[in-house]
């Protein structure tokens, strides 16, 4: 018999219909379920990724190391975070950038956080072993942001003049100079 005006409906269909309720009542308030985890750049450490939007997109946040004060090792960070593809595949791959706010809202995060200092200080135990490692949080807004200049060039690094490097070239050869 039916109560209060609602007839009894097969528990099948309850079970679907409530499945399906579910699914829709509260997918746009639940906060999407973030996976992080260690994705090398060039080596062990130096990189995460932080999969925050569907279908395995994400960021690949880039470690580096500071190691310009004597006996210490701390994070060096770059707000510029890559892409991040087929997070929650089995081949995940960055290319191009990410959004700095986008930067910003993962690393604040404590979950994010608690992985980025396990893996920076993972990252100095191999680069300077016998150096302290010293937690330098990573920029969460663009006022915090610290463009390092880069280490002026050296002679070695500059490359030589073209005609002079073909004149040399040519002497090498054995080709008469021309007049």
């Amino acid at each position: 018999m039916a109560t209060g005006g609602w007839r009894r409906v097969p528990q099948g269909l309850a079970l679907l219909l409530t499945a399906a309720l579910a699914g829709c009542g509260g997918a746009g308030h639940q906060p999407l379920a973030w996976r992080i985890y260690p994705l090398s750049r060039n080596g062990p450490h130096d990189g995460l990724a932080v999969v925050n939007q569907p279908d395995g997109y994400g960021l690949h946040i880039w470690i580096d190391t500071d190691t310009r004060r004597p006996g210490e090792c701390r994070p060096r960070w770059t707000p510029d975070a890559a892409r991040l593809f087929n997070g929650n595949g089995s081949a995940p791959f960055s290319s191009g950038l990410a959004g700095r706010n986008e930067f910003f809202q993962a690393v604040g995060r404590w979950d994010v956080g608690r992985q980025l200092r396990r893996e920076s200080e993972a990252l100095c135990r191999l680069r300077a072993p016998s150096a302290r490692f010293v937690w330098v949080a990573p920029p969460r807004n663009e006022t915090e942001v610290v463009l390092e200049p880069l280490p002026p060039l050296k002679e070695k690094d500059l490359l030589p003049d073209p005609s002079k490097l073909k004149e040399e070239e040519k002497r090498l050869l054995g080709v008469p100079r021309e007049r």
